[in-house]
């Protein structure tokens, strides 16, 4: 029997819609949803090949238990045991900290993720939480957070109203939009030049969105800080500012002309590597523009001065007026969430520190960078125990080889993954959640930063395996080792008062009133149901709930973004606060800087349409072509070297080295070397058979885990002092 069915996406940040095709329980072809409020159909290669992830033979569908040098097949029961039998003497003997956690990038495309995470890290009581937000985004969450009072408050551009997109360190035609959701984002680019209007990218590559670019400015990595601080000098000295309506939400504003006055285009144009006058170009433009935003993502934050960045991105949206206007720099408002009101106390960082290296907390996590510290450091809170959920950190963080080494040293590890991976190989316990077409999915991380508001849920396509288990069941298993009770029912009695508190409705009412088949569906139609688009509960008929949803499977348009300001705002003062202390303390740092000897070689990542960090390479359809796993050389630094297209060399940081092919590119700027990250697999004790056969290198070899952002301790990805040499006697291939 064939059937046709439609979900969301879970395979990146794009919340595109799928139009599946279903034969005998099985996803067969995927396809763009042409009807879809959001994405009208665009789909990328990931997406196309969902039935092939779900159906790799490789996916474990049965926990493993290590027993010996090797992983057996055991029950859920046994798991389960297995696992309490290991953490509770370690809890017990040495106390939470002894347990560390690591939670990865797929925990943000579940709905486990958004409803269980929290429960499950409350009830452990660890300070050594750890995720893949320090090795990506945490300084756009600091700056947000010292800004506007929350880390979650994020403009995204307004794409489909701008009329000129500056784009930093970012690749949206690949990566489809970062800490920015929009579906086909290169449509979307191609849309802002089609209506007369420009997007110009700053990129040490010339990365594709850059081919599509009306202009594509060279900058040397890890110096974006520096051309901001330019453009804000500008904008300052030639009276190009201009806040509009948010004058009167806005404070420190003199205090950033003041930090601005050293960062004069000709003092910084010879160390980021663009001439005076394009610097102050930009600033003329970006003012004089009807609308315009500055987008900065990844190549922005994985650098020494990220939180920096970050913060300049938003001072330019503000400082030009384009910060919470139509065309400009918005604040997404997803359906779950109820609109907040003014008022708040602020964001602050630094309530306890890591035990070895005494880093600040950030958003309640350390920097992943430490975690091998902790696990190798002994003394009193040393971690002992390591869960991890949905990452693989031996291929994701910096000198990912000490942390390979450090996990082989642990008392017990159990592994949420529904593969033995580089990682996982090394726990004693993995517990496999089901696959996708088999569970509900909302996004709750990727609406809250959508382009344009809408809403979509998915409930399951596929009939439950009767030996399987969702993922929100084994996180409220794993939560229940520690509390003990229904962590289910006790997720659902505290939302529903908080429902009632909202309301002012008894709980038990309401409880009567909450649909869904599964907890974490009745947890999603309470949240929707109070949120700032819901029924609440009867009192808005024409408002969302989960059947409102569930009933429009193309998604809900709720509308283009509209201003927040000052509703948004939670910062102690219920303004902007433009020049923050912990921000105006570290610009001296970034000064300094300036006159710094740049490294003859410094390496780049880089990101491919038809991956996602380490978890798409096990998928034939999307591995199959040329090697991708190459190390991009421009042709001078070719020559100067004395290394020919297709040799092997070697590349040497202060971590490691590694040996790569190489791959002469104009593409990447002189000076400048490439590796794309989330390769190196094949290592003894993996199970990911396609991915062994073309395993790459692991670029993460090369990274320093010392060397990290001041403020948000995001580790250093981009710009690391490299050295390459041709390998005696490699040949051509």
């Amino acid at each position: 029997m064939t059937r046709t069915a439609y979900r969301t996406c879970p395979l990146c940040e794009a919340a595109c819609g799928l139009e599946l095709t279903v034969t005998n329980d099985r996803i067969v072809a995927a396809r763009g949803d042409r009807e879809h409020v959001f994405s009208h159909g665009f789909i990328c290669p990931k997406g196309a090949t969902l039935g092939q992830l779900s159906d790799d033979p490789d996916r474990l569908r049965r926990p493993l238990l290590r027993r010996g040098d090797r992983h057996e097949e055991v029950t859920w029961e046994e798991a389960f045991a297995a696992v309490a039998a290991g953490l509770r003497p370690l809890l017990d003997r040495y106390g939470p900290d002894a347990v560390a956690l690591y939670l990865g990038n797929p925990n943000v495309h579940t709905m486990a993720g958004g409803l269980y995470l929290s429960p499950l890290l409350r009830a452990v009581g660890s300070r050594n939480i750890f995720s893949a937000s320090t090795v990506d985004q945490m300084p756009k969450h600091v700056s947000s957070g010292y800004l506007f009072g929350s880390p979650f408050a994020i403009p995204v551009p307004d794409v489909d109203r701008t009329d000129l997109l500056l784009v930093l360190g970012a690749n949206p035609w690949e990566s489809n939009g970062s800490l920015a959701t929009a579906a086909d984002f290169p449509g979307r680019l191609k849309a802002i030049q089609a209506r007369g209007g420009r997007f110009v990218v700053v990129d040490p590559r010339r990365t594709r969105t850059a081919e599509h670019a009306d202009e594509h400015l060279f900058i040397r990595p890890g110096t974006d800080a520096y051309l901001l601080f330019g453009i804000v000098h500008t904008l300052f000295a030639e009276g190009l500012t201009d806040l509009g309506r948010l004058a009167e939400h806005v404070t420190g504003v003199d205090e950033v002309r003041e930090l601005a006055q050293p960062f004069e285009p000709e003092t910084v144009a010879a160390t980021c590597g663009i001439p005076a006058p394009r610097i102050r170009g930009l600033a003329r433009e970006l003012a004089a523009a009807p609308t315009a935003a500055v987008y900065g993502r990844i190549g922005t934050c994985t650098v020494e001065f990220g939180t920096l960045t970050s913060w300049l991105v938003d001072v330019v949206n503000v400082l030009t007026g384009n910060l919470d206007r139509v065309g400009g720099a918005m604040f997404p408002l997803a359906a779950h969430v109820r609109a907040s009101s003014r008022g708040g106390r602020g964001f602050r960082t630094g309530r306890w520190h890591s035990r070895v290296r005494g880093l600040p907390e950030i958003k309640g996590e350390f920097p992943v960078a430490t975690l091998a510290d902790e696990i190798e450091s002994p003394g009193d809170g040393q971690v002992r125990a390591f869960i991890t959920v949905a990452g693989n950190p031996v291929l994701s963080t910096p000198n990912s080889g000490r942390l390979d080494r450090a996990l082989a040293g642990l008392d017990f590890m159990v592994s949420v993954d529904p593969y033995l991976n580089e990682t996982t190989r090394h726990a004693d316990v993995v517990l496999p959640p089901t696959d996708a077409g088999r569970k509900g999915h909302y996004d709750f991380s990727f609406l809250g930063l959508a382009v344009r508001n809408f809403a979509a849920y998915s409930p399951p396509v596929l009939p439950p395996d009767p030996t399987a288990m969702d993922e929100c069941d084994i996180l409220a298993r794993l939560t229940a080792l520690a509390t003990g009770g229904d962590v289910h029912a006790q997720l659902l009695a505290s939302a529903l008062d908080r429902a009632a508190a909202a309301l002012g409705r008894p709980a038990a009412e309401l409880r009567d009133l909450v649909q869904g088949d599964h907890p974490a569906e009745r947890l999603l139609d309470i949240a929707l149901r109070i949120g700032a688009y819901g029924d609440q509960f009867g009192a808005r008929p024409d408002g969302l709930s989960l059947s409102r949803l569930r009933a429009e499977p193309h998604g809900v348009d709720l509308g283009p973004l509209q201003p927040r300001i000052p509703e948004i705002l939670q910062t102690a003062s219920g303004a902007i606060e433009l020049c923050p202390a912990p921000i105006a303390a570290d610009v001296p740092r970034l000064h300094a800087a300036l006159d710094r000897h740049p490294a003859d070689l410094v390496l780049l990542g880089r990101r491919h349409l038809r991956s996602n960090n380490s978890w798409m390479h096990n998928v034939p359809a999307l591995v199959k072509g040329r090697d991708r796993c190459t190390l991009h050389l421009h042709p001078q630094d070719a020559v100067r070297l004395g290394i020919e297209d297709g040799a092997e060399a070697a590349v040497t940081s202060r971590a490691g080295t590694l040996v790569a092919r190489v791959e002469i590119s104009a593409k990447v700027m002189p000076g400048v070397v490439s590796l794309p990250h989330g390769w190196g697999h094949g290592v003894p004790g993996t199970q990911l058979t396609v991915a062994a056969q073309r395993p790459g290198v692991n670029s993460n070899v090369l990274t320093d885990e010392y060397a990290t952002d001041a403020l948000s301790g995001n580790s250093v990805l981009n710009g690391i002092p490299v050295a390459v040499t041709p390998l005696p006697g490699s040949t051509v291939r």
